[in-house]
């Protein structure tokens, strides 16, 4: 036996047992060698909205070779709700790749998955498949499921002491999940004191989160984020006020009152989620607040800054939360995130008409978006981005770079933990968000939105210089490789960027005056 593993690297076909704290399990091998274990218990959840519990000790050996159950919630982009079959309250479990289950103490990169706090799971698309990450990196990676919207996110800490945390549950699963790590990683050959957490979107939000929360403290030692903040979800939270008002109004849309609380645990998801859905359409109204994208958006499920649990906000205006101390980030965003997305389904024919348009042509286009700023706006996105043409500034994005910049000039200013900041610039003006995503684990191929024209060998060039920056972060607490050249930790005063692409550039202060020009009221 090799650290709890009855074959430290089985070959394809065999079958690798490794020991955890409740019991064996039995994984797979790929093709590639990668040892594989799907749906692995780090907790048991036996009610809603309370703390879940260890997972129970099992005897003989338990398979783990299928992705297990995921939180209910509605399909993306739809009213229909996630299967029963595929999904459970109780779905605290985690997938692990790694390339041998020996006492060699792998790096091990943790990944949140996005979809806010919503919606989404760790198995859901085949870019998250950590496979290929693990094995060009010689890395742990692990994927974690955990409860979400309304089961995750309903603060009840009002109608009693058993429901004190229920507005974090969700981030509570995900503690689990790491607490779980600590104590079993080293079975299959990670190191528990060498954790990365990382995700995109909601994911990277979750990032921001672990980082505040005091119960997350010593479980992870790097983080992550993805286009993951929004100056409504990352940059802060629910303020309890806000949830508690959610809480009441949902309760009484559904006969609940402190007498019968109880019988929440009852009453079908469906009715449940279905009820708090209607309530937080209305809430941002109700409450004089600007929903979680913006003014006249409605709220969503999301953390609940209790003063406890999560003792402030992310970003606050006295900075950083101070559970971030000591961590190392790696933050950033895509070039045009949200701003060409409704473009997918037509990308190939709109890049072509893009590049035949005459600088009258994207003159005229920039002015219906940017009015009487529109020639300036040209020329600063040309001093900021050299490299690209100059159609491009018909697609800038601000809603999620301005975030990611006050998060970056925010966690820089704590002065305890290096920051690395960077602009995913590849396949513009298609760098929508979530693109990134495959090129990190080492995926190309795939897609998470939609699926665009690119050249294949540029794509694999592409995942082996983001795959290997993140992999070197995880390791060392630098990403810099061969691939990006020097990458300077950013502060306020150098304003470092890189600018990962076909020809990756490390810049300074490049693009704070281009948004000064587009949003000059916003501060970071």
């Amino acid at each position: 036996v090799l650290s709890g593993c009855e074959s430290a690297k089985a070959g394809v076909g065999s079958e690798p047992v490794v020991s955890t704290q409740a019991g064996k399990i039995r994984g797979s091998v790929t093709q590639s060698g990668v040892l594989s274990f799907k749906g692995v218990p780090y907790a048991e959840a036996s009610e809603r909205f309370v703390p879940a519990k260890p997972v129970a000790k099992w005897e003989g050996v338990r398979d783990a070779t299928e992705y297990g159950k995921i939180s209910p919630q509605m399909e993306f982009m739809s009213t229909n709700m996630v299967s029963d079959e595929i999904s459970d309250n109780n779905c605290q479990n985690l997938n692990i790749w790694t390339p041998a289950s020996d006492k060699k103490k792998r790096a091990v990169m943790v990944w949140l998955h996005g979809g806010g706090f919503s919606s989404g799971n760790a198995q859901e698309t085949p870019a998250y498949d950590g496979e290929n990450l693990a094995q060009a990196g010689d890395v742990v990676v692990v994927s974690v499921n955990h409860r979400l919207n309304i089961l995750g996110f309903f603060d009840l800490s009002k109608y009693g002491e058993k429901y004190r945390y229920s507005g974090n549950a969700g981030v509570q699963d995900i503690i689990d999940s790491l607490t779980w790590i600590k104590a079993n990683i080293v079975n299959f050959g990670g190191d528990p004191n060498n954790v990365t957490i990382f995700g995109e979107s909601g994911g990277g939000a979750k990032v921001l989160a672990l980082m505040t929360s005091p119960r997350a403290k010593g479980l992870f030692h790097k983080g992550i984020i993805e286009s993951g903040s929004t100056d409504t979800m990352g940059v802060v939270f629910t303020k309890q006020n806000v949830a508690h008002y959610v809480t009441d109004e949902t309760l009484k849309s559904l006969g609940f009152t402190q007498d019968n609380i109880e019988e929440i645990q009852k009453v079908p998801f469906e009715r449940l989620l279905t009820a708090g859905e209607a309530v937080l359409a209305q809430a941002a109204q109700d409450l004089g607040i600007d929903g979680t994208m913006g003014p006249g958006t409605p709220l969503m499920w999301e953390p609940v800054v209790d003063g406890d649990f999560m003792p402030t906000d992310p970003v606050s205006k006295d900075g950083f939360a101070s559970g971030g101390k000591g961590i190392s980030l790696l933050i950033g965003s895509n070039l045009n995130e949200w701003t060409s997305v409704p473009l997918l389904a037509k990308s190939a024919e709109e890049k072509a008409r893009l590049e035949k348009l005459s600088e009258t042509e994207i003159l005229a286009e920039a002015q219906k978006l940017y009015g009487d700023k529109a020639e300036k706006v040209i020329a600063e996105y040309k001093k900021a981005y050299p490299e690209k043409e100059a159609y491009n500034a018909l697609f800038i994005d601000t809603m999620i770079r301005l975030p990611i910049l006050k998060t970056t000039a925010a966690k820089a200013d704590q002065k305890s933990g290096d920051v690395y900041s960077y602009i995913f610039g590849y396949g513009s003006p298609f760098s929508f968000h979530t693109f990134e995503i495959p090129y990190v684990f080492n995926n190309a191929g795939t897609s998470v939105m939609g699926t665009i024209s690119t050249d294949v060998e540029k794509d694999k060039k592409i995942a082996e210089l983001m795959s290997g920056a993140w992999i070197s972060f995880a390791k060392t607490g630098k990403p810099e490789t061969a691939l990006t050249g020097k990458w300077e930790a950013y502060t306020r005063e150098s304003g470092a960027v890189m600018i990962l692409d076909e020809k990756s550039i490390l810049t300074h202060h490049h693009d704070e005056a281009l948004l000064k020009l587009l949003v000059p009221e916003y501060e970071w």
